[in-house]
């Protein structure tokens, strides 16, 4: 930025210290104080005066004059992550998951008796209701509503099921409280929920939890599929690993957020 150089308000001494960060890489994991001179374009000098100061503030360790970055540097991207919504937060890690999975994906949160929808990557129309950030479906027959209900204390299930007037959306939906109940338990105990088209026929999806840095469930991150397209053992074998993944990476962040 040599504009603002002459206007004496750029730091070159930070340039080059976010410069040295920068060299390191899943190619070049660790280097030496010459190697990183050269990656740069800086001297010797500079570079060691550099790693020192890093390496005092935590950011950089060595061993056998090699330095190598410290997960402290995490702590620069956490910063940045704990400005976000959740929506913003989370779209890098539904695109990849969206990407793995070449299905829709969306995060909900809850909002009795529905799920609101905060955050969604679509892929194709999969189903006969658009739906977009904002837009509400019943909890009970969706897979990110069950995994949310799973969330409530067992007295806030109890009260929302005894109130609860659940229609027969398909020939699949479940709508008797005990059936509910066993469904939103079972999803519980296994930290996923999956509804094979009682929503909407021809529409199958798996859901999994996100939670805060005190380990409640705060939103759900699903993957959406057509029935042509997936069966629900393919959902459990093939997606739920990549789910799982994208919403721990999820709460990671958002744990991360809450340090800031």
């Amino acid at each position: 930025m040599p504009g603002d150089a002459s206007t004496g308000t750029f730091l070159q001494g930070l340039e080059r210290g976010l410069a040295v960060i920068r060299a390191f890489s899943a190619a070049a994991p660790s280097l030496t104080l010459s190697e990183v001179a050269r990656a740069v374009g800086i001297t010797p000098a500079t570079a060691r005066r550099i790693l020192l100061t890093l390496e005092e503030l935590g950011y950089v360790r060595s061993e056998n004059r090699r330095f190598s970055l410290t997960p402290r540097v995490l702590a620069l991207g956490w910063a940045y992550l704990s400005s976000l919504d959740l929506g913003e937060l989370a779209g890098p890690f539904m695109d990849e998951l969206s990407a793995k999975t070449r299905e829709s994906c969306s995060i909900a949160t809850l909002d009795l008796p529905d799920i609101v929808y905060v955050a969604r990557v679509p892929t194709s129309r999969i189903m006969t209701v658009a739906l977009g950030v904002g837009a509400r479906l019943p909890a009970y027959p969706t897979s990110m509503g069950r995994v949310l209900l799973a969330g409530l204390p067992d007295g806030a299930l109890t009260a929302y099921l005894a109130t609860l007037q659940a229609e027969s959306l398909t020939d699949r939906t479940l709508t008797a409280p005990e059936d509910l109940r066993a469904a939103v338990i079972q999803a519980r105990a296994d930290g996923y929920a999956l509804v094979d088209q009682e929503l909407e026929l021809g529409l199958r999806s798996i859901a999994a939890p996100i939670r805060d840095s005190r380990g409640r469930v705060i939103a759900a991150l699903n993957v959406s599929a057509h029935a042509s397209r997936s069966t629900s053992t393919s959902l459990c074998e093939e997606f739920l690993p990549h789910l799982q993944q994208a919403a721990q990476q999820i709460t990671t962040a958002l744990t991360h957020r809450g340090h800031f």
